[in-house]
């Protein structure tokens, strides 16, 4: 028994352990907020890992919106969330929309084509792997228990001259009470 608590203390007393402690802190995460930039990162990826997409580039010039989602193919993305903007009256009038998700290209393209097969709507689909963009929005959750990894909150954000005009956060990372495009397009 000694020996534990003597491992124990010296565990505590190392310097990384002392720097998580400092760290931790009972605040919620400071999630994306309202005048913030869009990241400029070239890594979000349409179609083939090839083709990447720099959001903060696409919002230059345009205005529009970007969903996110835990997953494609999930239950809730694919029956109601997505469908919601698909489907709206007012989506024409958004800009340009994309849809990301930590997800690889392919998988992606592939959801995209079952949503919208005639690729009428306008809304591109974005796989971002590494979940780089998704973590530069602080939109990022551990989803290992369902998911197996990281994935992204469900979210909806609307840009305007490249910076957040309005931020739709779901608070429990996966509903659906904040970013349905009846909530955010009116």
């Amino acid at each position: 028994m000694a020996f534990r608590i003597t491992a124990r203390r010296s565990a505590l007393a190392h310097p990384s352990v002392s720097a998580a402690t400092r760290r931790f802190h009972s605040t919620p995460r400071a999630f994306v907020k309202v005048g913030q930039e869009i990241p400029d990162l070239p890594v979000l990826v349409e179609n083939s890992p090839a083709n990447k997409v720099n959001l903060a580039d696409e919002f230059r010039s345009k205005n529009g919106i970007i969903i996110g989602v835990p997953a494609a193919f999930s239950g809730v993305c694919s029956s109601s969330h997505i469908p919601s903007y698909i489907n709206h009256p007012k989506l024409q009038d958004a800009g340009s929309v994309f849809v990301v998700s930590v997800n690889d290209p392919f998988v992606m393209k592939a959801w995209g084509d079952q949503l919208d097969p005639a690729q009428q709507t306008g809304i591109r689909f974005l796989g971002d792997p590494s979940a780089a963009f998704t973590k530069a929005l602080d939109l990022d959750f551990d989803g290992t228990a369902i998911f197996g990894g990281v994935r992204g909150k469900r979210y909806a954000l609307v840009v305007e001259d490249g910076k957040v005009k309005s931020a739709h956060v779901e608070p429990d990372n996966t509903g659906t009470s904040v970013s349905m495009a009846d909530k955010v397009l009116g």
